[in-house]
């Protein structure tokens, strides 16, 4: 027995481990052993045993539908090919999940993008899942897990981007599967595939469709997420978010809802809900979710609180303290500083959050964080502290450190340019005043003054080394940035007395000198640098470099004779003599001006441009900027204020009459019509016209074709005058008329328009007394070729329409004539339009009668009246001439309707 027990229990075995489709072996081999190992007493189960594996081996007949044909393939086809083909897809999902490069200060996507490069590292399992499945497929075609099994064909060619067999897979079982379930959970994974390929408006469709159907509970959460993901896509967080809330209650722990959580909360923080995304945080911290998560999530809180009073902004600082000092955040210090510095930003505490952010800026190793903290000083500085030389050096060393794909990355570096121009014209006004200033008073009180500075700076230098000198023992963030001087509140408008502008001529002086001694004559090379960059070597500032290298302290403070040198080195640049004087003025007076450009046409700030312009005109009555200020000025009230612009444009007027910008507040043209293209152009037309003159028309006309080649200037319609002139002697009198009635329809408004006028009525009266003189006559030879003409009035406004109806006929039944359509203004009131051209008589006629027969039942033609005629080349130039159209349509009816009867 216990040998049979023995053989009995490895025939289970082998039963339930058999591997992908040896069942049916299996079972032979399990019911063969049985029948062997039973006493002979057991010959009725014997019996039994047989019967039963007869009925096995004829269930494993494909063909076979009977209760133990089903459970037999249903069994087997559920176990071996769709179980494994569905681990397996589940094996590739993990692998597909582990690519997801998360950034939690963005929001975060739903699900991994799919590409051909990462699918190549699972190759070998999508094959496999295919191949298990199809195997299963073919082998089980009448199971109940066919639809399922080809489920997972379409999964795996998803996932391998094979995009179009994947469409192919998940619509034949929308179409063939008898269960709702399984095809509304195809057409979720169509969905999917539409959206990795970036076809939302299929994708649109396949959702709502799956809408209207009533669904599982699982179908429904998987048809919310990825809808939501379908949406992210587009950027529309609005309908993101709200799909996602549905998926909320329907959620399982498997689903990863806390990571679900906190990407509703961030759609809701950036869409403004700070309530709903603080509630959402929270439900993410319920779920312990991954540690990074988990913080991102606890910082996200702190920026969505409500504060209803001091004491909750004093617990969110507490709730960062917290973090700050917990050890498991040691990397993400730059990160806690920097939302610190958002949360105070946000209160309107501007000097706390450039703490903070000075702080994170040098609290860690990430690059994005550090120009996002440079940034935003930069940014507070700009806008709110109206201090644009430090703005300037924190753009620096943003744009410096921010990473190439940054949002908005070539808008920052927009303003770093821009500052830098501010802080060049505002010191040029501050430094300049202060060397004014000190040149005024007597030397004994410039040292007096200077000796002053030095010892402010020296006072600042001590306690920066004992501030350097505690960070360093204690081990805390301290605020090493390179701006430390530039932090002081003051606002002094004199240069050296305000630290943020020594600070800034420091680092204008490295930039151009680089990093030289303090030492005599060192301005021996043939460079030249601003009076403010010398200047501000004055005041060393206490910094250190934008790439962290520490400038030792103790090195910094001059001695007394370095003092003394340096205060000599000022006094001997203040300018002192009346050439000196004026140049620091002018580059005063150049700084106003400039600052109003920038404000005006790069910041569009009108109200400080008006302040700049205003202080110009102010401290230098006779500026040789007044008219360009005048007139800008001019500019920023016409539409506001036009009493005060009208002020301004009468200084103008009265003040300065033949400068430009008067000419151009005069006439908006000015510009254009004076260019130096137009200057260009009226030379060559002195060429061409004496040229004309001389009837070398070939001449001319080449003269006239480089002219046009200068651009359209305010000289233009000058030349187009002259090419009808020239037309005119070239060309048929038909076109010369036609030409000149274009020309005074384009340029209504034009001196010349008037001459045109007279040009376009001589040649009419001068037809009219030809025509007369020797009467009407259209010529009898009807050989050659021919044109199909149809008249039409212009006030019906259908011109367009027909001319589209005789493209279409002429292309369906004449296209190797190569027919083209144009049109000509017979009079005021009426429209020719021509088909040209017919090689002779017999086709024209042969296309003027189908054109009866078909197109004049039909729109337009069967809702206006036309004048419609076929006519030789010849005759036309007479009828156009004559513009004889009753003339012509009885010559018409003579010479071809008759004979076309």
């Amino acid at each position: 027995m216990p040998q049979n027990g023995y053989a009995i229990w490895m025939g289970f075995f082998t039963f339930f481990e058999t591997g992908h489709l040896t069942v049916t072996i299996s079972l032979t081999s399990l019911f063969t052993v049985l029948i062997f190992v039973l006493p002979s007493r057991f010959c009725s189960y014997r019996a039994l045993l047989i019967l039963t594996m007869a009925s096995v081996m004829l269930a494993c007949n494909i063909d076979q539908k009977s209760v133990t044909s089903n459970f037999f393939h249903n069994t087997t086809a559920h176990y071996n090919g769709f179980y494994y083909a569905r681990e397996k897809a589940r094996e590739v999902e993990k692998a597909i999940l582990k690519t997801l490069d998360d950034d939690p200060t963005q929001i975060l996507r739903l699900f991994p993008g799919l590409d051909t490069v990462k699918a190549k590292a699972y190759v070998k399992d999508t094959d496999e899942i295919i191949k298990m499945a199809s195997i299963s497929i073919q082998r089980h075609p009448n199971s109940k897990w066919v639809d399922d099994n080809y489920i997972q064909v379409g999964r795996a060619r998803l996932y391998s981007c094979d995009f179009q067999n994947a469409i192919l897979t998940f619509k034949y079982v929308n179409t063939k599967s008898p269960s709702p379930d399984v095809r509304h959970l195809a057409l979720v994974y169509l969905l999917r595939t539409f959206t990795e390929m970036g076809d939302f408006d299929r994708g649109e469709e396949v959702f709502r469709f799956l809408e209207k159907e009533k669904l599982s509970r699982d179908n429904a959460k998987r048809l919310y997420l990825e809808k939501a993901y379908h949406y992210q896509l587009k950027n529309d967080y609005d309908n993101m978010v709200q799909n996602l809330s549905k998926a909320d209650t329907l959620l399982a722990k498997s689903d990863r809802k806390g990571r679900i959580y906190f990407i509703i909360g961030q759609v809701y923080q950036k869409l403004g809900f700070n309530s709903e995304a603080y509630n959402f945080y929270r439900k993410c911290l319920a779920t312990n979710p991954d540690y990074e998560i988990d913080f991102y999530a606890r910082l996200n809180m702190a920026q969505v609180a409500k504060l209803d009073d001091k004491r909750d902004a004093k617990l969110v600082r507490k709730q960062f303290a917290k973090m700050l000092g917990d050890a498991k955040n040691a990397e993400f210090r730059d990160k806690i500083f920097y939302e610190w510095g958002e949360f105070e930003r946000k209160q309107g505490l501007v000097i706390e959050a450039i703490t903070q952010y000075t702080q994170a800026a040098h609290a860690g190793k990430s690059k994005r964080i550090q120009g996002q903290a440079y940034l935003r000083t930069g940014q507070l500085y700009f806008d709110t502290l109206k201090k644009y030389s430090l703005a300037k050096l924190y753009y620096d060393s943003a744009v410096g450190a921010l990473p190439k794909d940054f949002e908005n990355l070539d808008a920052i570096k927009k303003r770093q340019e821009l500052l830098g121009q501010f802080a060049k014209y505002t010191e040029a006004i501050t430094l300049n005043d202060s060397l004014l200033y000190l040149a005024s008073l007597d030397t004994a009180v410039v040292r007096k003054k200077l000796d002053s500075v030095f010892a402010a700076r020296d006072k600042k230098i001590a306690a920066s080394k004992k501030k350097k000198k505690r960070n360093d023992n204690g081990g805390g963030g301290g605020n090493n940035t390179p701006f430390v001087a530039g932090q002081s509140s003051g606002t002094s408008d004199w240069y050296f007395g305000n630290p943020d502008l020594v600070a800034s001529g420091q680092s204008e002086f490295q930039r151009i000198w680089g990093n030289i001694p303090l030492e005599d004559n060192w301005r021996r090379s043939n460079k030249t640098a601003a009076t403010d960059a010398t200047a501000a070597a004055v005041a060393q500032p206490i910094a250190q470099t934008d790439t962290g290298d520490k400038t030792n302290l103790k090195d910094l403070a001059p001695s007394k004779d370095e003092k003394a040198d340096e205060v000599g080195k000022l006094i001997a640049l203040l300018p002192r003599t009346e050439k000196q004087q004026k140049e620091a003025l002018a580059k005063i007076e150049e700084g106003y001006y400039k600052l109003g450009d920038l404000y005006y046409f790069n910041l569009n700030e009108k109200r400080n441009a008006y302040d700049s312009y205003t202080k110009l005109l102010e401290r230098f009555p006779s500026s040789e900027f007044k008219p360009e200020a005048l007139y800008k000025l001019f500019l920023i009230f016409r539409e506001t204020d036009p009493a005060k612009a009208a002020t301004y444009a009468q200084m103008l007027k009265d003040q300065f009459p033949n400068a430009t910008v008067t000419k151009i507040m005069l006439n908006p043209n000015y510009l254009k019509e004076t260019s130096v293209a137009a200057e260009k152009q009226k030379l060559i037309y002195k060429e061409a016209y004496t040229l004309f003159q001389q009837n070398n028309l070939r001449a001319a006309q080449e003269r006239l074709a480089l002219a046009y080649r200068e651009g359209e200037t305010g000289f233009t319609p000058q030349l187009d005058l002259f090419k009808i002139l020239i037309i005119g002697k070239t060309e048929d009198v038909s076109k010369y008329q036609y030409e000149l009635e274009t020309f005074i329809k384009k340029y209504p408004a034009e001196p010349s328009k008037a001459y045109a006028e007279e040009l376009l009525a001589s040649s009419k009266n001068l037809l009219a007394k030809l025509e007369k003189a020797k009467g009407i006559q259209f010529s009898n030879v009807l050989n050659g070729p021919h044109y199909f003409v149809t008249i039409h009035k212009s006030a019906d406004k259908i011109t367009n329409a027909v001319d589209d109806a005789l493209d279409k006929f002429g292309n369906a039944q004449w296209k190797d004539l190569k027919l083209t359509t144009s049109n000509l203004a017979l009079n005021d009131e009426s429209i020719i339009t021509m088909v040209v051209e017919f090689p002779d008589k017999e086709a024209a006629l042969g296309y003027f009668d189908k054109f009866l027969a078909q197109l004049t039942k039909s729109k337009p033609f069967s809702n206006y009246k036309f004048y419609n005629f076929v006519i030789s080349k010849e005759n036309f130039q007479t009828f156009y001439r004559t513009k004889a159209l009753d003339e012509y349509l009885t010559f018409f009816d003579r010479n071809y309707q008759k004979q076309n009867q």
